[in-house]
């Protein structure tokens, strides 16, 4: 459910200024205190060089032995590689599919180009994104019972009982469907530049996110928790291309092909506590009154060089993955993907996030479930519905329970 974006948006932001300014106090000395405390986290980070990406094998999460030690780095970085999610051989079958699906269907002779402008505002171009939502592979992995497994587990380092509340179920999932990236060998692609997404300006201005974000707006940074999901599934954020409907504890996405760190491959700040910085920098004196470092509704928040400098030496890329890896980044982790030029092989994904049961992701799961029974887009994206006319999309006989039950059936 989308938010009417306040008419005089610069006027919103002028009054939201001075006002979390004032119930800051000393805003500017608040600020000082938590990019200090941002600098050593970079410094670790930097200093860590590939190891500050944690990372743990299926096996580990499904028989619940995953060492305390990755347990805690997750924690504290916000992301992981999950080795052996599915078997190769699985993922690979899954890539062929995807491929022939595309080719049954004569999808590049149908294709119109991009209907949005879904990442407008950053530097870079977008990766080869295929909006199909409905293939059976993408299906497949979405209800497997290890994918379950291991969203399971991610959520768990999300305190969903909080403020007398239970904001969300760990244990159940539900549906977002998303795209899928195929990028052939060869080929060279912009990136895309450092941002975080779910919300750019709604993160200042949304009553929800003030309150999710209380602590920081208090003054009191130290207090505040990354993984505390209070008021997370609350927020409704302005309407645009940009729209997240769902809670994602987790943004993910899992590996058809072999990609190694220089191969255009994702990036991440791996510090989920960040934000606090975020938050606080745009309400330093040196920022135009009327603007929040640069942030606009229908775009996603951009990280840039101009405000953010200090974060930005953290950017560390994925390990290498094998097809049947999932990559997984705390929702509000800075991230961003490099740029390829001559890329050497393959890089195939499908995106598949964590969102657990609550109120607001069965809401739009279930929305969801009618577009997969038409073969539709789902509705945070562009209506291209190419897959409608398609006669060998996935329908409910490919559903199992957990399938079903995710999409609201």
């Amino acid at each position: 459910m989308a938010t009417t974006l306040p008419t005089d948006v610069r006027a919103a932001i002028r009054d939201t200024k001075a006002r979390l300014r004032r119930q800051l106090g000393d805003y500017a000395g608040v600020f000082a205190e938590v990019e200090k405390d941002m600098l050593e986290e970079v410094h670790t980070v930097v200093s860590a060089g590939a190891a500050a990406f944690p990372v743990v094998d299926y096996a580990e999460v499904a028989a619940g032995t995953v060492p305390v030690s990755t347990v805690d780095a997750i924690r504290r970085r916000g992301c992981a590689v999950v080795r052996r999610t599915f078997p190769r051989p699985q993922a690979e079958a899954w890539d062929a599919e995807l491929a022939d699906y595309l080719v049954r269907n004569d999808f590049a002779g149908s294709y119109a180009g991009p209907a949005d402008d879904v990442f407008g505002g950053l530097t870079s171009s977008k990766p080869q994104i295929y909006p199909v939502y409905w293939s059976r592979p993408q299906i497949e992995a979405r209800q497997s019972e290890r994918m379950s497994a291991v969203r399971t587990f991610l959520n768990s380092f999300w305190r969903n009982e909080s403020e007398g509340r239970v904001w969300f179920d760990p244990t159940r999932d539900t549906a977002y469907p998303d795209r899928i990236r195929r990028r052939e060998p060869g080929s060279s692609s912009k990136g895309l530049s450092a941002h975080t997404d779910s919300g750019s300006v709604e993160r200042w201005l949304l009553p929800a996110y003030q309150r999710v974000f209380r602590h920081v707006f208090a003054g009191r940074w130290a207090d505040y928790d990354p993984w505390d999901g209070a008021h997370r599934t609350e927020v409704d954020e302005f309407e645009s291309t940009v729209m997240c409907s769902a809670f994602r504890t987790f943004q993910g996405w899992t590996a058809l092909s072999d990609m190694r760190p220089t191969d255009g491959v994702l990036h991440v700040v791996p510090i989920p506590s960040a934000m606090a910085y975020l938050l606080l920098r745009a309400l330093q004196d040196d920022v135009p009154e009327d603007d929040l470092c640069g942030a606009a509704n229908g775009r996603v928040l951009a990280v840039t060089e101009q405000w953010h400098s200090a974060l930005l030496p953290a950017l560390t890329p994925i390990p290498a993955v094998e097809p049947g890896d999932t990559v997984w980044w705390h929702c509000d982790v800075i991230h961003s993907v490099a740029d390829v030029s001559d890329q050497e092989r393959w890089g195939n994904v499908m995106y598949i996030p964590a969102a657990p049961l609550c109120e607001k992701n069965a809401r739009y799961a279930a929305e969801c479930g009618r577009n997969f029974l038409a073969g539709n887009s789902p509705g945070d994206f562009a209506p291209e519905n190419y897959e409608a006319t398609w006669p060998d999309r996935a329908t409910v006989a490919d559903l199992t329970a957990i399938g079903r039950a995710q999409l609201g059936l």
